[in-house]
């Protein structure tokens, strides 16, 4: 379910440049398409990996930038910011044990057709993603969703659930018509079949609704009449799928005003006089694992040889290839999320301490495999690149490394049977909460990957517990910063960097919000 922004070129036909972007400048208001004179127009490439706009099966980076701009969510964050929580359609309290949120609407905000936001239409969303069982149902499993009243809903989880606030801003939580869904074939079960309306129609209340669908060429938006909130500068938005080749031309051009997929080295190369980068470090983090199971791992599994490899990386090396807005983290977590470690001396070159504890480990010149899929990058950065840099790193200092490199289809099921020896990988947050990485504890889904067993780290484990338990955002920051600095003793995965995630947009716009989760808020440009 992990959601990444590949930069893997997409093959479009010529055409497709032609009836998305025109020949007039972006800023004419024409291009995209007949527009009306008086309606301004914003033209946004991007490299879709578009399936459908139906928030409760919608879980790719292009859907929740069209989902984000018709759906309302019940909570927000504050702009870019993901650390903090501020209302959307409701305001929140959450229990002190952890277990029951409460939303309480705020305001007006009212659909496209002009009926207004209910408890029971958030009620209805929440059951429908449950039902549907897509892509982006685990975001609410343990919890049932319940009208209090016409102003309330509860949200009451199995286990403590802190991390629930964080996860109801994402787009394929958005609140929908509920009479409108259900009219046309919308249920809160397997049996829904409101998808095909959806992708033509909107049935929310955020600034913008579908005019125009396609999930090859382009989404064409128009403002929402009945958006309660303020009326956004741009009447109309093109987003066209175009290769990012073709997105550097057109940004330069400005028959382009925002550009998605551009790589490192054509971002590079950009006239500055024409654009601007709206540069971050991505939620995504590259990392490499050791399987700890002996059976697999073989040397690979000695802590000692862990230990050597983090010191034997050359970090500012690998954030040179990553480009312009990579960063390292002290650990897993992201930097923008709440528990972040910002740095880790477990985690540094050294290169004379790394050749010290190689030679105290059981490492005695074999080789070890490392596998990576071979047809992925992440934030235009391939995986085999950073897979290589790490194989003449770690000759520095006398190990071996045989690369391994597979197609994602079968790298991806080598991964998860928890026999491979080593390799690089990627993890990509399904929502901004530190949470989302116990699975890299021990017993967890990346831990088990690794074949690390709770009875391998009982330090880690109890550490893991403690974060999971924790309430409030200092406490869960000290608890989640105590685990990373714990697995950076112990554990298989030394994390390596996260790729930037790099917005081109035009020097003539302003108040440009790139938000990691949901990508660009369209109504809030100017």
């Amino acid at each position: 379910m992990k959601r990444v922004r590949s930069l893997v070129a997409v093959s479009i036909a010529a055409a497709l440049l032609v009836s998305a972007c025109g020949s007039d400048s972006a800023d004419s208001g024409t291009s995209g398409g007949a527009s009306p004179d008086d309606v301004k127009t914003l033209v946004v490439n991007d490299a879709f990996d578009l399936k459908t706009s139906d928030p409760a099966r919608a879980f790719e980076l292009t859907g929740s930038v069209v989902d984000h701009a018709v759906y309302e969510t019940a909570l927000n964050y504050d702009g870019a910011d993901v650390k903090k929580i501020v209302p959307g359609i409701a305001s929140f309290k959450l229990s002190a044990d952890n277990k029951v949120l409460t939303l309480t609407l705020e305001g007006t905000h009212t659909f496209s057709d002009g009926t207004p936001v209910t408890a029971d239409d958030i009620v209805f969303s929440y059951q429908r993603v449950q039902g549907i069982a897509g892509n982006p149902s685990f975001l609410l499993d343990g919890v049932t969703a319940a009208k209090v009243d016409d102003k309330t809903v509860t949200l009451t989880s199995k286990t403590a659930n802190p991390q629930l606030p964080f996860i109801l801003p994402n787009p394929s939580l958005g609140i929908v018509n509920s009479k409108a869904v259900k009219a046309n074939g919308g249920t809160t079960d397997a049996k829904d079949a409101a998808e095909n309306y959806l992708n033509t129609n909107s049935a929310g209340s955020g600034p913008y609704m579908i005019d125009t669908y396609d999930v090859q060429s382009q989404v064409i938006f128009k403002t929402n009449p009945n958006y309660a909130g303020t009326k956004p500068a741009y009447g109309r938005v093109v987003m066209a799928n175009v290769p990012g080749a073709t997105q550097k031309v057109n940004i330069q051009a400005g028959t382009a005003q925002v550009a998605f997929s551009l790589s490192p080295d054509d971002i590079a190369a950009l006239d500055t006089s024409k654009t601007k980068v709206i540069a971050s470090a991505s939620t995504t983090t590259i990392f490499m694992w050791f399987n700890m199971d002996a059976a697999f791992g073989k040397t690979a599994a000695d802590a000692q040889f862990v230990q050597a490899m983090r010191h034997a990386i050359n970090y500012a090396d690998l954030l040179k290839l990553a480009g312009a807005g990579s960063a390292q983290p002290g650990g897993l977590v992201p930097l923008s999320f709440v528990g972040a470690l910002d740095k880790d001396d477990n985690n540094s070159y050294d290169v004379d301490k790394a050749k010290s504890l190689l030679a105290e480990s059981k490492y005695k010149g074999e080789e070890i495999t490392i596998l990576y899929s071979s047809d992925v990058a992440v934030g235009g950065v391939k995986i085999g690149d950073v897979a290589q840099a790490i194989e003449q790193q770690a000759a520095a200092i006398g190990v071996k490394l045989k690369l391994n490199p597979q197609p994602s289809s079968t790298s991806l099921d080598s991964f998860r049977s928890g026999k491979s020896q080593a390799g690089v990988a990627y993890w990509g947050a399904d929502y901004p909460d530190p949470a989302d990485y116990l699975v890299f504890a021990p017993g967890g889904d990346l831990g088990n990957r690794a074949a690390w067993a709770e009875s391998m780290a009982p330090d880690s484990t109890k550490l893991a517990t403690a974060a999971a338990e924790a309430s409030g955002d200092e406490a869960r920051a000290a608890a989640y910063i105590a685990l990373q600095k714990q697995l950076n003793v112990e554990g298989p995965f030394i994390p390596l960097f996260q790729p930037a995630d790099n917005t081109v947009v035009s020097s003539s716009l302003s108040n440009v919000v790139v938000n990691p989760i949901w990508g660009l808020d369209f109504a809030s440009i100017s």
